[in-house]
């Protein structure tokens, strides 16, 4: 039989009648012999309306328990409106929250920004959520909320509602997830700044990462570390109230989301110097742009405020050097360039650096206290790429492995 988990984002139960819309989905979706598990977050802002309260009526003295138990309000409502709701229907639901038995989802207790102990919520799903779904029963689940080995509320952070139902999925050993939100989907940019955005019908847990990391809201990149690859996943809108309409479909991950990755074969670094680069627009476009017809490939772009490095395949280092002479030599404010030869590129990436202060010293520590150079580290949110000599890459990646299993 097939397993679904739907989450209803904030806006999709943001009133009465989006709520009656999504619960019908849902009855619909189980009268096509599914077994539904429901996960709801609070309605509309009712959560930030719970906070501003709670933080003006004490000064702003609450404790991080404190919080995590007033803000559990929001999704505790949510849950047991929507099983009502569908009770209407004629469905057979429940509602579970974190004072019932049924209870799944168990956390440590680092209030606000709780971790899943993924081992004994499978424990708890196995034992309380697949029985209901045997029996017809749709378990209407509160999202972002979680419960420590002590019986506290604790709270999972931002996208804690998505979090909670990739979670579910695992446990259950669903066939799909499906996102229910206030957009149509992935699109090609925010169709609020950009008038002809398109949607894409498909994208990569990584490609979705990396959108959420610079800016998207679709969906936070800490839920991705909980998408099983063996399971379907697709955000579509509330307003179709259709599970099965069509959206975005996400597909992957190809690994963990905690990699430390070799590049196979040595690159070069061509280094252009000139004073006054930094302040000229369009420099480096001359530079790369011979790179680029002559089809030679970029791996990484430093810049400095009297240089640019550009990092390209050692092979087509020769011929690069050429190119960009000659680009050089046609130029007042480029003044020469050269080249390095033999460097390894190395690439680090958890969603755990966003969050976790010092990891680039974390992870060159290692690497100073073995007279290992760096010659270049070029990072992102969550990802941090080193560039060392050739001959020292097989000690790095250990290096650097051994910080991201302890920091895991």
């Amino acid at each position: 039989m097939r397993k679904v988990v739907v989450k209803f984002g904030g806006t999709s139960v943001g009133d009465g009648q989006r709520i009656r819309l999504a619960a019908n989905s849902v009855y619909e979706e189980s009268k096509r012999g599914s077994q539904i598990v429901v996960v709801v977050s609070a309605m509309g802002h009712t959560t930030d309306e719970i906070i501003e309260v709670a933080r003006v009526s004490t000064g702003g003295k609450l404790s991080a328990e404190e919080l995590d138990d007033i803000m559990a309000m929001g999704e505790r409502t949510s849950a047991r409106i929507f099983s009502s709701a569908l009770r209407s229907l004629g469905a057979n639901s429940i509602y579970v929250d974190p004072s019932c038995e049924e209870w799944p989802i168990i956390t440590n207790s680092n209030f606000g920004q709780a971790d899943i102990d993924l081992a004994e919520t499978e424990i708890r799903v196995k034992k309380y959520i697949l029985p209901l779904l045997a029996k017809g029963v749709i378990p209407v689940v509160c999202g972002f909320l979680g419960v420590e080995k002590q019986g506290r509320i604790t709270t999972i952070g931002r996208g804690g509602s998505d979090i909670t139902a990739f979670v579910l999925g695992k446990c259950i050993k669903a066939d799909e997830v499906i996102i229910v939100t206030d957009v149509e989907g992935v699109m090609s940019a925010d169709p609020r700044k950009v008038e002809d955005a398109k949607l894409l019908r498909e994208i990569s847990v990584e490609e979705l990462r990396d959108l959420a990391r610079y800016g998207a809201q679709v969906m936070h990149p800490r839920a991705m570390n909980y998408k099983d690859p063996k399971i379907d996943a697709k955000v579509i809108h509330f307003r179709h109230g259709n599970l099965l309409a069509g959206g975005t479909t996400i597909t992957g991950p190809k690994g963990e989301g905690m990699s430390v990755e070799l590049y196979e074969k040595p690159l070069a670094m061509l280094t252009v110097v000139g004073e006054q680069m930094q302040l000229t627009p369009g420099v480096l476009a001359k530079a790369v742009g011979p790179l680029a017809e002559a089809k030679i490939n970029i791996f990484g772009v430093a810049v400095g405020p009297r240089s640019f490095s550009i990092y390209v395949a050692d092979r087509d280092a020769r011929r690069g050097l050429k190119l960009l002479h000659e680009v050089v030599a046609n130029n007042k404010i480029m003044k020469s360039v050269t080249v390095e030869n033999n460097i390894a590129m190395i690439t680090a990436e958890s969603e755990k650096f966003i969050e976790t202060p010092g990891m680039v010293a974390k992870l060159t520590e290692p690497l100073a206290r073995e007279k290992i150079n760096i010659i270049e580290i070029l990072s992102s949110r969550a990802t941090i790429t080193f560039f060392v000599n050739w001959n020292d890459r097989e000690h790095v990646v250990k290096l650097l492995k051994k910080v991201m299993e302890e920091v895991r």
